[in-house]
């Protein structure tokens, strides 16, 4: 057993200077033991209060399992999930009306039949999708708390290969979705510049200023990403909250004039209307109505952030404030359907239209406002999206900051510069939220089709089969209508959608058919093998150690043995002799926030076996880890103290300096390969050269470790000899 450290022992690398939190080996220092003694104290507290709460009735008891775990309530995180989870939910009002009505063919086509109709199929989906399935289903889903479609595969992968096709399908939509959803909320917000009267002839002169606008206020957007939004987030639940009730008071005062839309509460309405030939946009009107539940996925997703209480909490409100202001616009636009002056306006939205002038000013800063907060929303879950793939082997290793100290939040600047690009690129294909809307649906009907399947597994396998058949076929039902009426304007901007998600797809799955090629070629030694000429080398006197200690990294998960990569490694050439050689794996867990770490020696001093186990939200920034694990290793007396001569950077006199080594492969030509094999691992390699080296992924940068090419042979076969003349 490891020694305790010394509580004065820095876990800092001076390299990196990053402190990372210690990894779990059999002993906690003197500071956790503290720490877990005062988290069981105020656990004990708090069990005390809910048992007294408990103790007063069925009441009690409901209140004391709602402050437990992951349902625990409280005021402050209450509101930052306003903020985190609903912001692009909160932004369908400004454009789902909208493109209603140009489905229709104009107001003058919104009767009382069709406003009925579309109410009821609007108050409908976000009932069935949002609250059904999401709020009283998925959420209870959760693996350690977190939700969302990786944390929900890493969840029930056991169950079969074949559950990782719609993962990376949906995961590639979410990703697409990302680049739609700062475009559409953003354009369709500062398009309500328009309606106002002080800028009228402004934005009648000038064609263009609008996407100027949007653009101007993306580009911002997608700059402020570096420096992290801890600041500017504390603001975000804040100002949904006031969003929120803003939409419910417009649209309570619409209501006033005609309470009649309320009759849209009856299903029977939406299902006439679907099917009628009065309606203009046929099937298609659907895909309208899914505009009404984006950011449904949402609440899924970001549950482990803000907790599932507080968006149990939350919803009520959240839904009560949508469907008042949906059915204040049905108010409006059956007060208004026969009014000419509105005959010819191209582009109405009912949701400004509705406003006196002068409460159109505050609704166009709030909405501009709650426009930003959903992109931030989505690109904050994009950066996440991607990190949770590259810890499941489907996407490269790439640099990962973190600009804040809240945990969970992250910045990957490539994938930042890729999604200012791709966004900068919608608005200038559709230049506004009218035809960007067309192409926005489809990704998330993709999305929530590939969460449904998941979900029905876990439900199918924890033994409640009829409900898992009742489940699947009701919302596939449902969302497979959904997808198809969106398909219906794939000529209109969905063959966008369509293209950015399977060439994310093609990504995923060409990444991890790479991999896997690789894998499979893979050799490996036993120590029997390999040991005692290791220990030969280590014992030569005649050749220079090359490092004290050289750190080769592995995705070998077996602690037994040697990959054969690394023993050529290190008699290739010149023989590479160190005081100790590590190979280091480093594996991502099923649970989120999981860090611990195993050790094989082989019974040796210089020979170690490292495996790191961390969740899929923990950095893999190695070096720190690796130089504690080193320093417990040598307080325990498994690893000799290395005493250098000189002074250190890292003020660590027990650890000798550490040389890094990645192997990388290189397909030869003479290897047997199938054709798709061949091309899935040259995609590999051509993404691996644009998307950079993971050696910032693994923070080795400032080690200058080395990086070597050694053939990858696939099913080879020996060549004819040749003859001799």
């Amino acid at each position: 057993m490891a020694n305790e450290p010394n509580e004065d022992e820095p876990l800092f690398h001076a390299a990196t200077y990053t402190q990372a939190p210690k990894v779990s080996h059999k002993v906690l220092t003197k500071e956790e033991r503290q720490e877990l003694i005062k988290q069981h104290e105020e656990k004990q507290q708090e069990a005390a209060k809910l048992d007294q709460v408990a103790s007063k009735g069925p009441i009690g008891r409901w209140w004391s399992r709602l402050q437990s775990g992951p349902n625990k309530i409280t005021p402050a995180m209450a509101i930052v999930a306003l903020g985190v989870v609903y912001g692009d939910i909160g932004t369908s009002p400004l454009y789902t009306m909208q493109t209603f009505l140009n489905g229709q063919g104009g107001l003058a086509h919104a009767d009382h039949e069709a406003v009925l109709g579309v109410l009821s199929l609007v108050f409908w989906s976000i009932t069935l999708i949002t609250t059904v399935k999401y709020v009283l289903i998925a959420m209870r889903i959760d693996n350690k708390g977190e939700g969302g479609i990786f944390a929900l595969y890493s969840l029930i992968r056991k169950y079969g290969a074949w559950l990782a096709i719609p993962a990376m399908l949906g995961g590639a939509a979410f990703l697409a979705d990302s680049v739609l959803t700062p475009a559409v909320s953003i354009s369709s917000a500062v398009e309500g510049l328009e309606t106002l009267p002080a800028f009228e002839k402004l934005f009648t002169e000038n064609k263009q200023l609008t996407l100027m606008i949007t653009a101007a206020i993306i580009l911002i957007l997608f700059s402020a990403q570096s420096r992290g939004t801890e600041r500017i987030g504390k603001v975000f639940g804040s100002v949904v909250l006031v969003w929120f009730s803003f939409l419910a008071v417009v649209g309570l005062a619409n209501l006033s004039q005609y309470w009649g839309v309320f009759a849209a509460l009856n299903p029977l309405y939406g299902v006439r209307f679907l099917f009628s030939s009065h309606n203009a946009a046929g099937l298609a009107i659907m895909g309208t109505v899914f505009l009404s539940t984006t950011g449904a996925e949402a609440l899924y997703s970001d549950m482990g952030h803000v907790g599932r209480g507080n968006i149990y909490f939350t919803w009520p409100f959240i839904k009560i404030a949508l469907v008042l202001c949906y059915f204040g616009q049905g108010a409006w636009m059956l007060n208004h359907w026969d009014d000419s002056a509105y005959a010819r306006t191209h582009g109405l939205n009912p949701f400004f239209e509705m406003m006196t002038p002068s409460v159109r000013y505050v609704a166009v800063v709030l909405s501009v406002l709650a426009g930003v907060i959903a992109s931030q929303a989505l690109i904050t879950g994009a950066f996440t999206m991607v990190s949770e793939a590259t810890h499941l082997n489907w996407m490269p290793h790439l640099q990962v900051r973190y600009p804040a100290r809240t945990r969970g939040q992250l910045y990957i600047p490539v994938v930042n510069v890729v999604l200012c690009v791709s966004t900068l690129l919608v608005l200038a294909l559709f230049r506004d939220s009218e035809h960007i809307s067309a192409a926005y649906g489809l990704a998330l009907t993709i999305t929530m089709i590939t969460t449904t399947i998941l979900l029905a597994v876990y439900i199918w396998h924890s033994g409640r089969r009829i409900g898992a058949v009742v489940f699947t076929v009701l919302f596939l039902a449902i969302q497979f209508m959904f997808f198809f009426a969106s398909m219906a304007k794939f000529l209109h901007g969905g063959w966008f959608t369509m293209l950015l998600t399977f060439a994310i797809l093609l990504v995923m799955y060409t990444w991890n058919e790479g991999t896997k090629l690789e894998r499979a070629q893979r050799r490996h030694m036993q120590p029997a093998e390999c040991l005692p000429v290791l220990e030969r080398l280590h014992d030569d006197d005649t050749i220079p150690y090359f490092a004290d200690n050289i750190v080769y990294l592995t995705s070998d998960p077996e602690m037994k043995r040697i990959d054969t990569d690394i023993f050529f490694s290190i008699f290739a050439d010149h023989p590479k002799r160190a005081r100790a050689w590590w190979a280091v794996s480093v594996e991502t867990a099923d649970e989120p926030f999981t860090r611990e770490y195993s050790v094989e020696n082989f019974g040796t001093d210089y020979m170690f076996r490292v495996r790191i186990r961390l969740g899929f939200k923990v950095s893999q920034s190695i070096p720190a880890y690796i130089h504690q694990i080193m320093n417990d290793l040598s307080k325990s007396g498994d690893l000799p103290k290395q005493e250098s001569r000189y002074p250190k950077l890292d003020a660590d006199p027990n650890i000798g300096p550490i040389r890094y080594v990645l192997i990388h492969k290189a397909l030869m030509p003479e290897s047997k390969v199938s054709q798709r094999g061949a091309i899935s691992l040259e995609i590999k390699y051509a993404i691996r050269r644009l998307a950079g080296s993971p050696v910032k992924w693994f923070g080795l940068a400032p080690y200058n470790p080395l990086i070597e090419i050694q053939p990858l042979f696939l099913a080879t076969q020996r060549p004819p000899r040749l003859k001799r003349v």
